[in-house]
């Protein structure tokens, strides 16, 4: 299969960020995917995308260091010019991870942490990356329901995430002029390890979230996933500082 598109995703080695480089693959879409520390996840995903005939990369990134992303550009700039690209057409902002705590009990730490993660790597991963990434081109930051609906226990999460879709509307106002796209994509509660995996294997946990859930059932890594593609494609090119919810309509 030949493409001439190719999309970032950070966080592809796992959960989401994993379904979203297989769906985007499997779409004709070549795939440059970080990874934070497990190079066997990462490894393990070329390795099942391998028959797609789709270019499939993957770099070592942990975003909360903003430090390190110049020389992350310069890598990225690398690869492109391996696979006889000159920039990037799609960014997927998807790396993070949560922590539950309750408000009163939430640390300094653990709120600097998950703004580190989840709202500076967008904003200045982003600036590191414009260089490559073409006029015309999308980005989709990864957002979550608790920005709209409460859980207890994830107000700092939250925030971060409510700070990330409002850097959307930003981003799209200001990147218009190189018809850069900015789009929030909103999971709602997903069975996967994100959180220590408590949606997906704790039996109680997961029959009140699946019970507050329109479709009845939890959401599944692959109903994001398969989501990506269309996102990112000329035909929601109209979209613009738009956020797209998905979550079987959780807490309507």
């Amino acid at each position: 299969m030949t493409t001439s598109t190719t999309a970032l995703i950070t966080g592809a080695s796992r959960g989401l960020g994993r379904s979203s480089a297989i769906h985007l693959a499997r779409s004709g879409v070549a795939v440059i995917g970080t990874y934070l520390s497990r190079k066997e996840d990462a490894d393990s995903l070329v390795a099942e995308l391998a028959g797609t005939g789709v270019p499939v990369r993957m770099l070592q990134l942990d975003v909360g260091r903003s430090e390190d992303f110049d020389t992350f550009a310069d890598s990225v700039r690398g690869v492109l010019a391996d696979l006889g690209r000159e920039h990037l057409d799609h960014l997927v902002h998807n790396a993070g991870a949560g922590v539950h705590a309750p408000f009163t009990s939430t640390t300094e730490e653990q709120f600097d942490e998950l703004f580190r993660t989840h709202v500076k790597a967008p904003y200045f991963l982003t600036q590191a990356l414009l260089p490559l990434l073409a006029d015309g081109g999308r980005i989709l930051n990864v957002s979550s329901g608790l920005a709209r609906f409460t859980g207890p226990g994830y107000s700092a999460y939250a925030a971060a995430k409510g700070a990330v879709e409002v850097l959307t509307r930003y981003q799209a106002a200001e990147l218009g002029d190189r018809q850069i796209r900015v789009n929030t994509l909103v999971p709602g509660a997903i069975a996967t390890d994100f959180g220590g995996g408590v949606v997906r294997d704790v039996e109680q946990v997961h029959a009140a979230v699946a019970g507050a859930i329109a479709l009845g059932r939890v959401g599944e890594a692959d109903d994001i996933g398969a989501a990506v593609p269309a996102l990112l494609s000329g035909a929601l090119g109209w979209a613009n500082g738009t956020r797209f919810e998905l979550s079987g309509g959780q807490n309507l």
